[in-house]
């Protein structure tokens, strides 16, 4: 890690954001423990994602919970017991494993992103790579599941896993949602959940994981309704988007409108847009305002994608994942719904009936009743898995059963009739997010060193409080006054209170966790019943009546007002 992604870390420890799991034991990689204050910060992220992809798009999206261990079968129709691989590779000294993609990337400087076990092992050899650890011979790339395996139950033969990401549970529950919704597309199922990855070598702290949170919406649609998304609603967003075939000269994002990403057919769906639109609104909620989305490759797609996007956001410098945005088309549903036997298309109904012609297969049962059973039943059987395009075909070129013409037995009839309407299976765009991964970077983002302090300049909808209040010093009346304040405000404000240690510790104790403003009572106080807000982001002061800090407060939480309008500056600082 860089340095101030350490420096991130140590202060994560040392103010309650997050540490290592089970660390008196030494520590699991992959495995983080969030703490009191992550965790507040944690829950106003999920609930600003839930405000942007859920209750702004509430007559489209709703949610569920749906388990964490999965059905081996679940997964095995999704592709994940197939496909949800990492390339390894095995160090034939040491016996330390790798992540075969990540080794190559690091020795050559290259994407290998999505290459094939044979084409890594073949750079491994060409470029005569060796363990990073001891120097030995590397051995062969090969796959490895990522998938938590678990047994469901007393017997060994009922296999589950702990679900990768929340979004079968959304798919295996699509029919339920579907008609309780009044069978309307389009319909998003949203979830907030955990899910397990048995990384290979998790790393960066909270950016790869093996156990984590995921936010994410499926969003099934009529491909063929024609139906434009509520591009009013993200007004004046401009996306810069690095498309597949500038990424592949080595070129650098453009930035489109959201509807020329439509019209300049960018996207393979209109919904899409609209998705990385929203996404977009949500990643500059959490403070970070330099991002851009990369459009995946082919051979870097997951097996389910027709077209991916991953946000990647800017932050002190590096380039991290911070959503991913996938077209999976009708996979999911068709899977499902093939490997369980239940219908999951849905009926489109047409604005005026179509007239068509159906052929159907008519059987000459005189004809077949006067040959032998064991004929009749061969006959029957092989004509059952046959469509009567097939059968009219068959016909064509006079094929026989036994030797017999099937023209004997068989014709074919054609008739008109009126349709109102066809089955077709949904197809779905998936935005997705992990939620330790944009703590992380929340965090990362606000990180500042002023002086000799540290600040987190969270966005006040993220901070894990929003006002503190402190006596100036640690004495009577003051800390009896200060508490009565604190009692005030916190039936309406998260507020903190302190009374431990000097004032500027205090203060910067509260600049290091994000409270965007701390509320000091000082001897004045005693003799005219005002008190001092201090602005964390500038270490300014106003002086405001007692009677006037609650609306003072309202002002600059709720309608960003500037410090100075709310009250008369303080010339010097308690600091």
């Amino acid at each position: 890690m860089t340095n101030v992604h350490e420096r991130v870390v140590e202060l994560a420890k040392r103010r309650g954001i997050f540490w290592p799991s089970y660390e008196i034991y030494g520590g699991v990689a992959g495995l983080y423990d969030l703490g009191p204050i992550g965790l507040r910060i944690k829950n106003k992220i999920v609930r600003l994602w839930r405000k942007f992809f859920i209750e702004d798009n509430d007559d489209m999206v709703v949610e569920i919970e749906t388990p964490l261990v999965t059905p081996s079968r679940v997964l095995e129709a999704s592709g994940h017991v197939e496909n949800f691989t990492d390339p390894i590779v095995e160090c034939k000294k040491c016996g330390r494993v790798f992540r075969a993609d990540h080794l190559v990337e690091e020795a050559l400087k290259i994407n290998a992103e999505g290459l094939k076990p044979e084409d890594l092992t073949r750079l491994i050899r060409e470029h005569d790579l060796k363990c990073p650890v001891d120097g030995g011979e590397l051995g062969e790339v090969r796959l490895f599941n990522l998938l938590f395996r678990t047994q469901i139950g007393p017997y060994s033969s009922s296999v589950g896993y702990l679900r990768p990401e929340t979004a079968q549970g959304m798919f295996t529950s699509f029919r339920r949602v579907y008609e309780t919704f009044r069978q309307r597309l389009p319909l998003g199922i949203a979830q907030v959940g955990r899910v397990g990855r048995n990384e290979i070598s998790p790393r960066q702290g909270l950016i790869r994981m093996r156990e984590f949170s995921i936010m994410e919406v499926e969003f099934f649609i009529d491909p063929e309704s024609g139906e434009s998304p509520p591009f009013e609603r993200v007004k004046g967003e401009r996306l810069k988007v690095l498309i597949a075939s500038e990424k592949e000269k080595g070129g650098s994002p453009s930035e489109f409108d959201v509807e020329e990403l439509v019209t300049e057919r960018i996207v393979v769906n209109p919904w899409m847009a609209y998705w990385m639109a929203v996404a977009s609104r949500f990643v500059r909620a959490l403070g970070i305002k330099d991002f851009y989305f990369e459009e995946k490759l082919p051979h870097e797609r997951a097996h389910y994608s027709r077209q991916t996007f991953d946000q990647i956001a800017l932050v002190k410098g590096e380039k991290v994942e911070i959503s991913g945005h996938a077209y999976r088309g009708d996979y999911d549903l068709n899977r499902h719904s093939s490997f369980s036997g239940e219908d999951l298309s849905v009926f489109r109904k047409y604005e005026q009936p179509k007239v068509v012609k159906r052929k159907s297969v008519v059987v000459n049962k005189e004809a077949l009743n006067k040959e032998g059973k064991e004929f009749v039943k061969e006959f029957m059987s092989r004509l059952a898995k046959m469509s009567p395009e097939e059968v009219e075909e068959a016909l064509r070129r006079g094929e026989t059963v036994n030797g017999r013409p099937i023209a004997n037995y068989v014709t074919i009839a054609e008739r008109e009739e009126k349709v109102h309407g066809e089955k077709f299976i949904p197809h779905v765009v998936e935005p997705s997010f992990g939620v330790e991964r944009s703590l992380y970077l929340a965090i990362l983002n606000a990180y500042t060193e002023r002086k000799d302090r540290t600040l987190l300049l969270l966005p006040k909808e993220i901070a894990p409080y929003q006002v503190a209040v402190f006596p100036l010093l640690e004495r009577e009346p003051l800390i009896s006054k200060a508490k009565a304040i604190y009692e005030r405000l916190r039936t309406e404000f998260e507020t903190i209170y302190d009374e431990s240690g000097s004032i500027g510790r205090r203060y910067a104790r509260v600049d290091e966790i994000g409270v965007p403003y701390s509320v000091t009572v000082d001897p004045q106080s005693l003799e005219d019943n005002t008190v001092t807000i201090r602005d964390r982001d500038t270490w300014n002061q106003v002086r405001v009546k007692e009677e006037d800090l609650i609306t003072a407060l309202r002002k600059l939480l709720y309608d960003n007002a500037r410090l100075e309008s709310v009250g008369i500056p303080v010339s010097g600082t308690h600091e």
